[in-house]
């Protein structure tokens, strides 16, 4: 009997369990662990800031895993260790024969000073504020600020800012209101491309939104003058102070401490692994999605997104199956994907291509459209209904 233990309950570790728990027969265990015990589909958390989505619409529990003969396990990580094949949880020791790495990014609370200033909507509780901030809000600044790269979706800042630009025209109030995007990148998504690049920057621009490239963020400060809330200010590399009343965040991302202390990570903080197989340095122990540190022959890394962790998850389900069955033919991951660009108004862009090609990505952005923004309510709801 072999016991396939899968860390994280997001994208890729959902998607891992179900398809290696469908490859195995019942005399093998399947154990998925994860802290949480709800499954969130972030990209709806962008539907979330303007009243599009409840937070209840946009999760699953991942107790549902356990119909489909899976063990889950609502505890925290303590440690990994390779060399012994035990993880340590606050819910005890687990051994395992195949080990899936799935944790994700962890967005950092104050890696920058003042960041608090800053409303993080990369996370439900922070969406929910800053919703609530947008309901309020009827003129001034508003920041959509970048702390660092790499982060995950490197769509979301962009399609945050052409969502509030959307929703302030829908309540009257967008004559009144400035939007810019402050980013430390070159260009919007780069990894993708300059052509899509400056095909996104030239789209924001129409809509009246700034495009501030290659600043760097320091800190944010509470402006208070004589009692009152005179808004914020950011301040840049080389001293550089902007501000702002309102700043939609996107921290710092980093592995967590326990991946980091396993000794699994390596210079760039994340997890090296084979770009095709999803492999560690670490026998029988497999990375996929956001935590990972892949290599393109670009010499870029492969964009943190949610259609990377879903499309290795099932590489490596198929891979670890095939040498407990015995069946060979493993499966390789082709670096192909897509995103959905949401602009507001009812429209959506789509971006598709292959990150492995060579020399560089071939990616291309299709033209907006409202077949687009239904595609994507399209699949989340197949993602909830589909994987629980």
């Amino acid at each position: 009997m072999a016991q396939i233990v899968i860390l994280g309950g997001g994208f890729g570790g959902v998607v891992a369990a179900s398809k290696v728990r469908r490859r195995l027969g019942n005399n093998h265990r399947v154990i998925l662990v994860d802290k949480g015990a709800m499954h969130l589909y972030t990209p709806s958390l962008l539907w979330l800031i303007i009243g599009k989505r409840k937070p209840q619409e946009i999760q699953q529990g991942l107790a549902l895993l356990r119909k489909k003969g899976i063990e889950y396990i609502n505890a925290e990580v303590q440690s990994i260790d390779p060399s012994m094949k035990v993880v340590a949880t606050s819910a005890g020791e687990i051994r395992y024969d195949y080990l899936v790495v799935s944790l994700g990014a962890e967005l950092a609370k104050d890696a920058i000073p003042g960041q608090k200033e800053g409303i993080n909507f990369y996370c439900l509780n922070g969406a929910e504020l800053l919703q609530d901030e947008l309901k309020r809000f009827e003129s001034g600044r508003i920041a959509v600020a970048v702390a660092s790269t790499p982060f995950k979706c490197p769509a979301a800042p962009y399609e945050a800012a052409l969502l509030i630009d959307s929703y302030l025209a829908k309540k009257g109030v967008r004559g009144k209101t400035e939007i810019s995007v402050y980013t430390p990148e070159a260009l919007p998504m780069p990894t993708a491309g300059p052509e899509l690049g400056n095909a996104l920057k030239t789209l924001i621009e129409a809509r009246g939104i700034s495009f501030n490239p290659q600043k760097k963020l320091q800190s944010i400060t509470n402006l208070v003058l004589e009692g009152l809330n005179r808004g914020k200010e950011m301040t840049f590399e080389k001293g550089e102070r902007i501000k702002a009343d309102l700043i939609a965040l996107v921290p710092l991302h980093k592995a967590p401490a326990v991946v980091k202390e396993s000794g699994l990570t390596n210079e760039t903080g994340w997890i090296p692994i084979d770009g095709k197989t999803m492999k560690t340095q670490f026998e029988n122990v497999y990375a996929i999605g956001d935590i990972t540190a892949n290599k393109l022959p670009s010499g870029m890394m492969l964009p943190k997104a949610g259609v990377f962790a879903h499309r290795q998850a099932e590489v490596a389900a198929h891979n670890i199956a095939a040498e407990i069955n015995k069946t060979g033919g493993m499966k390789g991951f082709d670096g192909k994907g897509y995103c959905f660009l949401e602009m507001g108004r009812g429209i959506a862009g789509f971006a598709s291509g292959n990150f492995y090609a060579e020399p560089k990505p071939a990616v291309t952005l299709k033209r907006p459209g409202r077949h687009w923004h239904w595609g994507k309510a399209a699949l989340e709801k197949w993602w909830l209904w589909r994987w629980f």
